[in-house]
């Protein structure tokens, strides 16, 4: 059995909730193919990949002077932001703070039910940020919490985060994002995230899109801002994001067990130059620089689904790291 059959065979017997999987190596793309009914165009709902996405625009709204420092607090942005009497934490909160997962938060678990009945998501966020936690040990937020980074790109830019996103990053890149997704109510919300056919970026009721979660993409789409790192910001000559914020935002700022974070982008393994933007469902941009290999794999959603990394460093990456 060649170990392409092996993968393949893995792939179908374990990993059956996978809607594609595209592989580049050098810059070229070695694999591409499709489950579940579907196809190259097929937008799937990516999850926590999405705070990778909201990293790489804080990084361009740094590099075109509309954020001065990610050393700035949080409530630099946001003014007229009432701090309820007696907190302190919350004013010492820093944007590399959020981007570090090192922020505190008010809640033990978040409170999805209170936060979606908010109509405005940034403000709900701020109101659970702070309180008794300590700034600087990492507190992984999976959806309430990041919506500030968002609250803090329509802040300093000047538009809606679809409409800088799309300008900045995802027109050059050829991506399409339809639109807003707005939810009437839960139920909405939860059939959603079963629907093979979705598409846009989630946005709360103000129309902020989501930070956290929420934004669709297909496979390739994924592929191509794995490929946007591997080449230090740039495509096609242009360079979308700064070299330096590619190199910051890859490297280990805080760390949670074994695993490290950087901003907004999971450190593998940092001496090997591994890392990755990782969603739930198994969705996940894995970009390998020592190999110059991207694998992206784009998920239907299923709870607790099996360890992509594993999958990738066991049967996708022998594959492929010594072809060229």
């Amino acid at each position: 059995m060649t170990p392409k059959t092996k993968m393949e065979k893995i792939i179908n017997a374990s990993y059956n909730n996978i809607g594609g999987i595209v592989v580049l190596k050098n810059g070229e793309t070695r694999y591409e193919n499709y489950y579940n009914e579907c196809t190259a165009t097929s937008t799937l709902h990516v999850f926590s990949v999405t705070k990778s996405i909201i990293a790489i625009l804080i990084g361009i709204a740094l590099d075109k002077g509309y954020i001065e420092s990610i050393n700035q607090n949080v409530l630099d942005f946001f003014p007229d932001y009432a701090v309820k009497r007696g907190e302190k934490t919350i004013q010492n909160v820093t944007l590399k703070d959020m981007l570090t997962m090192t922020a505190p938060y008010k809640y033990k678990t978040e409170p999805y039910t209170d936060y979606f009945a908010s109509n405005d998501w940034v403000h709900s966020a701020l109101d659970y940020l702070g309180g008794k936690g300590i700034i600087g040990e990492f507190r992984y937020a999976p959806l309430i919490g990041p919506d500030i980074l968002s609250g803090i790109l329509v802040k300093t830019t000047g538009q809606s985060v679809l409409d800088f996103a799309t300008e900045n990053l995802f027109e050059p890149l050829a991506i399409h994002v339809a639109g807003n997704v707005v939810f009437r109510n839960k139920e909405e919300q939860l059939a959603w995230y079963k629907e093979k056919k979705v598409s846009g970026w989630v946005a709360d009721p103000k129309g902020v899109n989501t930070a956290g979660w929420g934004l669709t993409l297909t496979a390739m789409d994924m592929a191509k801002i794995g490929q946007l790192y591997l080449n230090g910001g740039k495509w096609q000559d242009k360079q979308i994001v700064s070299a330096k914020w590619i190199e910051e935002s890859a490297k280990a700022h805080s760390h949670w067990g074994k695993m490290s974070y950087g901003y907004l982008w999971w450190i593998i393994d940092e001496k090997e130059s591994t890392y990755a933007a990782m969603g739930d469902g198994g969705n996940i941009v894995y970009i390998n620089a020592k190999k110059e290999l991207i694998v992206s794999i784009a998920s239907l959603y299923v709870p607790n689904a099996k360890d992509r990394i594993k999958l990738i460093k066991e049967y996708i990456e022998p594959v492929f790291e010594i072809v060229r």
